[in-house]
């Protein structure tokens, strides 16, 4: 079979094209793959910049959608079925073997490229927003790098919670897009952004802030926050790790929590079956990944190098053919 192989830890230029052994589907589910996600960890991996550091050669990829070849006896699977499946590595391939527990039926009402889109990011976002910041309809929330895969996951799973969304974008020209996904408002990200955050909010700030960018954004995150407020770090995009002061977080009594999905999952594994079950429920009530970028499997290198460069606008999928 075809897969995209990182033969050295040099990025997407360390990418080829070729072709491996089937994989081993002893106790797994074996799924033909149609569609792969093309996700922020799958380039950081590429470089050995992730927590997790698999030695080349590798086949990357963690979020896939197929129809299962084969699956073990009492898993709940059969061959034909349509599935989404979550992987540390091997999802770009035209073929992946996924524990049973990581491999979950797809909602009728999507299709292959939308079902490759609601794993990682929405996973993430739903966790981050329903369970570390116990999100209340009603409330304004904040997204920043509100144009990427997690930030338009966040601004319209925020909406489906019945939130008000103010997205933070540094992209120029993102705006209808952010407008198109059900941000109220978009803020640009500058040096002022908190204070426009602040007139939007009639200067009482924001419930809740989603952060998958860190670095210089974080210090006007905390100051975007209304008291009681929560900001939730998922990520460190922006490439550098911020600090806070905690007298900040004290005195205007506001939390600052994480939102590590994939850590979450090593102790709490069912937890992927019940945050699936959730957006089962908001995509059956009108919810849809909108996938902007569509790359064949064998330009996989070059969908992580527009990702990186910041060329792609939402969810990217990588197709058959």
């Amino acid at each position: 079979m075809l897969a995209v192989v990182v033969s050295e830890l040099t990025g997407p230029a360390g990418m080829v094209v070729r072709e491996v052994p089937e994989p081993d589907c002893a106790g797994k589910v074996l799924v033909d793959v149609q569609a792969a996600g093309v996700c922020f960890p799958d380039l950081l991996i590429s470089y050995g910049k992730y927590q997790l550091r698999p030695e080349p050669p590798f086949v990357p990829g963690a979020e896939v959608a197929g129809v299962v070849v084969s699956a073990p006896d009492g898993s709940g699977l059969a061959a034909g079925d349509r599935v989404l499946a979550m992987s540390d590595l091997g999802g770009y391939a035209e073929r992946v073997a996924i524990p049973v527990a990581r491999a979950m039926r797809i909602p009728e009402e999507l299709d292959f490229e939308q079902a490759a889109s609601l794993i990682v990011n929405y996973q993430t976002v739903e966790f981050a927003l329903a369970r570390r910041a116990a999100l209340v309809a009603g409330e304004t929330v904040v997204v920043l790098g509100a144009a990427g895969g997690v930030g338009t996951a966040a601004i319209q799973l925020a909406k489906a919670h019945g939130a008000r969304v103010i997205a933070v974008v540094r992209r120029p020209g993102a705006a209808d897009f952010l407008h198109e996904l059900g941000a109220d408002e978009v803020v640009a990200l500058d040096e002022n952004w908190s204070a426009r955050v602040g007139e939007l909010t009639g200067n009482a700030g924001a419930q809740v802030v989603v952060d998958p960018v860190g670095g210089d954004a974080f210090d006007g995150a905390v100051r975007a926050l209304a008291p009681e407020g929560r900001l939730v770090v998922i990520g460190f995009a922006g490439g550098t790790i911020p600090t806070v002061r905690v007298n900040r977080v004290l005195f205007r009594n506001i939390s600052i929590v994480g939102a590590a999905w994939g850590e979450f999952l090593r102790s709490n594994p069912d937890a992927m079956a019940q945050t699936h079950e959730a957006l089962t429920d908001l995509v059956t009530a009108g919810l849809r990944p909108l996938v902007k970028a569509r790359y064949p499997l064998a330009d996989a290198a070059r969908a992580l190098e527009d990702l990186e460069s910041g060329r792609v606008l939402g969810k990217a999928v990588l197709i058959r053919g």
